[in-house]
C-alpha cells in the first residue's frame, strides 16, 4: 500500500515514498532548480547512498515524470509499476477558512486553492502545478490536498480577528490564518502518546522553530492561538524575517525612506530577523557562534529570540489557563541545546525545569526535562510527510 508525498515548490519538488503497511519511507528526494538552467535531482533509496544527477526539467511535469522513472529504476528504485501507487498526497500551504481538514482532490478543490493564491503568492500557485501536474501524469490515481493552515481553524474568532475595520475581514477574508499547521498537530499528538495521556487531557505549547517559525497554543488537541498571522512575518524572531513588529514602525520607515510596498515586504521578509540585526547571517548555527567569539550584535539577536520564544509559552499557557508540556522541534527545535536551554531557564515559576544533561540532544525523541518538573519538556523531531501519508491514506485508500 504506497502512497506518495510531494511538496512542490515554485522551482523545487521534495517527495517521499512510503509503505503505509508499515508506515516505512521506501525513498526520498529533491528535484531542484526546476525551469532553470542547471536542473538537479537528488535521490535517496532506503539503505543505500544517495544518487545524484543533472537533467533538464523545464516544468513541474518533466519533474515529477523523472520522480516516478527514478521510483521504477531497476537499481535505485523501489516500485516495479505505477500501479502500485495507491495515491498521491500534496502539502498545500494555504486553505483559507474553506478547509478546517484534508481532502481529496477535485475541481471544487481546485479552485479554492487557486482562489487562496494571494493569500499565499509564494506557495499557493507551486503546489497548484504540482497538483495539477501529477493529475496529468496520473490520472487514475487519487490525489489528496493537506493543508499547513487547516489545523489552525479551531481557532475562536477573538483570536484570529484582527483589531481593524470589521468590513476588511468581510471582504479580503483578513484575519490570522497560522502555518505550519501539519507540523504543531504532529509533534502535539505525539507528545501525548509518549506522555501516556489522552491529548483531550492535555494543554500543550509547541515550538516550531526553524528560518521560519511558530509557536502554538494547543488545548484538548485543537490550536487555540498561533503567533503566525495572516502572513509569515510575525511572532519570534527569524533568519530573515522580523517577527512581531509595531505596524507604525513600518509606515514610518516607509515615509522617511521612500520606499514602495513591495520593497517594504522584502526587507521584513527577507532582510530582517538573525540577517538584518547581525549583519553576519541567517542561520543560527553563524549567530551563536559569532555570539562565543563576542560579538554583541549577535548575542542580541539570540537574546531578542530567546525573549520572545518564553514570552510567548508564558501567553499560551494563560490563555490556555494552564500547561503540561512544551514541545520544541524543527531544524532549531530540534537541533540547538542553546536555544532550549536559555528558553526554559525562567519558565520554573510555571513548574517547567530542564534538565541540562538530557538536554544534550539533537534531532530525536527525548524528555529534557528534571524528574520533578510538573510540565514536561520534549523534544519531537517533526514528521509533516507522515501526516500527509497518514490523512492521503485515510482520505483516498480507506474511505474510498
Amino acid at each position: 500500500m504506497k502512497v506518495l508525498v510531494l511538496n512542490c515548490g515554485s522551482s523545487s519538488l521534495k517527495y517521499q515514498l512510503f509503505d503505509m503497511t508499515t508506515e516505512a519511507v521506501l525513498a526520498k528526494g529533491l528535484v531542484e532548480r526546476i525551469g532553470i538552467e542547471g536542473s538537479r535531482v537528488r535521490h535517496e533509496k532506503t539503505g543505500l547512498e544517495p544518487l545524484k544527477f543533472d537533467t533538464p526539467i523545464p516544468d513541474h511535469k518533466v519533474g515529477i515524470k523523472v520522480v516516478l522513472d527514478t521510483l521504477l529504476d531497476g537499481d535505485q528504485g523501489v516500485i516495479k509499476n505505477l500501479e502500485e501507487l495507491r495515491a498521491v498526497g500534496h502539502r498545500v500551504v494555504h486553505g483559507g477558512e474553506k478547509f478546517a481538514r484534508s481532502v481529496v482532490v477535485n475541481p471544487e478543490v481546485l479552485k479554492v486553492v487557486e482562489e487562496c493564491c494571494p493569500l499565499a503568492p509564494l506557495h499557493n500557485p507551486a503546489n497548484l502545478m504540482g497538483i495539477k501536474a501529477m493529475m496529468e501524469v496520473l490520472p487514475n490515481v487519487p490525489q489528496v490536498a493537506v493543508f499547513d493552515t487547516a489545523f489552525h481553524q479551531t481557532m475562536p474568532d477573538y483570536a484570529y480577528t484582527y483589531g481593524l475595520p470589521y468590513h476588511y475581514y468581510e471582504k479580503h477574508r483578513v484575519r490570522r490564518y497560522g502555518f505550519h499547521g501539519t507540523s504543531h498537530f504532529y509533534v502535539a499528538h505525539r507528545a501525548a502518546e509518549m506522555m501516556g495521556r489522552p491529548i483531550e487531557d492535555l494543554k500543550i505549547v509547541t515550538c516550531h522553530l526553524g528560518n521560519g517559525s511558530s509557536i502554538s497554543a494547543v488545548k484538548r488537541g485543537k490550536s487555540i492561538d498561533t503567533s503566525l498571522g495572516f502572513g509569515t512575518v510575525p511572532g519570534v524572531l527569524m533568519g530573515t524575517r522580523c517577527g512581531d513588529i509595531d505596524p507604525t514602525v513600518i509606515l514610518y520607515i516607509m515615509e522617511h525612506e521612500e520606499i514602495d510596498p513591495k520593497s517594504m515586504s522584502h526587507i521584513i521578509h527577507k532582510e530582517s530577523g538573525f540577517k538584518g540585526i547581525t549583519g553576519i547571517s541567517s542561520d543560527l548555527r553563524d549567530v551563536e557562534e559569532a555570539a562565543v567569539q563576542g560579538n554583541s550584535k549577535a548575542r542580541l539577536a539570540l537574546d531578542i529570540l530567546f525573549y520572545g520564544i518564553r514570552k510567548h509559552i508564558c501567553a499560551y499557557a494563560g490563555a490556555m489557563g494552564g500547561i503540561d508540556a512544551i514541545v520544541f522541534t524543527a531544524g532549531i527545535g530540534e537541533n540547538s541545546i542553546t536555544v532550549r536551554k536559555m528558553v526554559c531557564e525562567g519558565l520554573e515559576f510555571l513548574g517547567a525545569k530542564i534538565d541540562l544533561e538530557k538536554n544534550k540532544v539533537r534531532s530525536k525523541e527525548a524528555f529534557i526535562n528534571v524528574p520533578d518538573s510538573r510540565v514536561s519538556i520534549l523534544v519531537i523531531p517533526t514528521n509533516e510527510e507522515l501526516v500527509i501519508a497518514r490523512d492521503t491514506k485515510e482520505l483516498a485508500i480507506d474511505k474510498a
